[in-house]
C-alpha cells in the first residue's frame, strides 16, 4: 500500500520530478507550492493522476494535512531568485522549517530538508565532507539562503534531541536536468539557452572555478533512498555527483553540442561565490548504496534537447 506523501516546493524543477517518480511507486502524492518560481506546466501532465492533488499555499503559514512523509524541498534556490527578495527567502526557508516540523510532529510523519552544498560556502576542504562545518560568509548578499538553510538544519536536529522525530537531511549538491527553469541564473541552463540562441556564453570570473553536477534523476533516487533509510540514518548525507569541471569546461561542452558560434565573455564574478564544489559521498554509498549513474555527457544532451524542444514550439526559451 502506498504512502500519502507530501512534498513542498513540488511544482518546482527538483520537486515535480520527486513528484512523478513518487507517483510512479503507487503514492498519494500532495504537491504544495505557492509557484513563486515554480510552474504549473511541471506538473500538468500529473493532474488526471487520481493519486496526486495540488495544493497552493506558502510554507511561511501553517499548513494542517495528514501525512506519512514530509520532503521540505520549498525555496528558491538560484542566487537572481533567492536574492531578488532576501528577506522572504530567509522566512522562506526558517518559518517553513518550523511550520513543516510542527506538522510532523503532530502526524508523525517522517521529514526530509533538502539542504544544500552552500552551507559549506566557499569551501577550505576539498572535496566537502559532512563533517565539515564550511566556511559562510553570514552578512553577504548570498546569505539569506546559505545561513537560512545552516538554521533550518539546526531546527532539524533540535526537533530530533527534543522531540526524538524521525528526521532526514539531505545537502543537495549542483543538479541540471529538463525543467529547469531558463532565466534561473544557474549556470547550465544559463549556458544551454545562450548557446541555442546563438548569444555569448557568459562566465563570471576566469572559468577556472569548479563545480559538480548531478543529473535530477539521480538526485531524486537519492532523496528516497534517504528518506527510506532506516530512522537511525538522518544525515547530513551529502547528495550529488562527484565529479568535478570547471565552468571552462563546461562551456565548451555545451557550445559543442549546440553546434554554436558563441563566444565565451567574461564578467566579474560574484561576491561570495565559491571557488570549488565537489562533494565526498563516502555515506551515500555506505548508509544508502546510492551514487550518482549519469555522467554529464549524457545527462547534458538530454538537458540541451529538453530547451531546444521549448525553442522550437515557442520561439523563445520561455517556459
Amino acid at each position: 500500500m502506498g504512502k500519502r506523501i507530501m512534498i513542498t516546493g513540488g511544482a518546482g524543477f527538483l520537486g515535480s520530478h520527486l513528484c512523478e517518480r513518487l507517483l510512479e511507486e503507487g503514492n498519494d502524492v500532495l504537491c504544495v507550492d505557492n509557484f513563486y518560481t515554480s510552474t504549473r506546466r511541471n506538473i500538468t501532465h500529473l493532474f488526471d493522476n487520481p493519486n496526486f492533488e495540488l495544493l497552493r499555499h506558502d510554507v511561511t503559514f501553517p499548513l494542517y494535512v495528514e501525512v506519512d512523509q514530509i520532503y521540505n524541498m520549498a525555496c528558491p534556490a538560484s542566487p537572481i531568485h533567492y536574492q531578488r527578495d532576501p528577506v522572504q527567502t530567509t522566512k522562506t526557508i526558517v518559518h517553513g522549517a518550523i511550520n513543516m516540523l510542527g506538522l510532523a510532529k503532530r502526524t508523525g510523519a517522517t521529514i526530509l530538508q533538502a539542504s544544500t552544498s552552500e552551507v559549506y560556502g566557499n569551501p577550505e576542504i576539498h572535496p566537502q565532507p559532512e563533517s565539515y562545518w564550511g566556511n559562510v560568509n553570514p552578512i553577504g548578499i548570498r546569505s539569506c539562503y546559505d545561513e537560512g538553510k545552516r538554521c533550518a538544519e539546526t531546527l532539524f536536529f533540535d526537533y530530533l534531541r527534543q522531540h526524538d522525530m524521525p528526521i532526514k537531511v539531505a545537502r543537495i549538491f549542483n543538479t541540471y536536468g529538463p525543467r529547469m527553469l531558463p532565466d534561473d541564473g544557474r549556470v547550465v541552463s544559463n549556458f544551454i539557452v545562450q548557446a541555442l540562441g546563438g548569444e555569448d556564453i557568459t562566465i563570471y570570473g576566469d572559468g577556472s572555478q569548479t563545480r559538480s553536477f548531478c543529473f535530477v534523476e539521480d538526485l531524486v533516487e537519492g532523496l528516497i533512498s534517504l528518506m527510506n533509510s532506516g530512522k537511525q540514518v538522518t544525515g547530513p548525507v551529502n547528495l550529488g555527483n562527484p565529479g568535478e569541471f570547471s565552468i571552462s569546461e563546461l562551456a565548451e561542452k555545451v557550445v559543442a553540442l549546440v553546434g554554436s558560434d558563441s563566444k565565451v565573455v567574461y564578467e566579474p564574478l560574484p561576491a561570495d561565490d565559491p571557488m570549488q564544489r565537489k562533494p565526498d559521498i563516502s555515506q551515500a554509498k555506505a548508509l544508502l548504496g546510492w551514487q550518482p549513474t549519469i555522467p554529464l555527457d549524457d545527462g547534458l544532451p538530454r538537458t540541451v534537447e529538453y530547451f531546444r524542444a521549448i525553442i522550437n514550439r515557442t520561439g523563445s526559451p520561455s517556459i
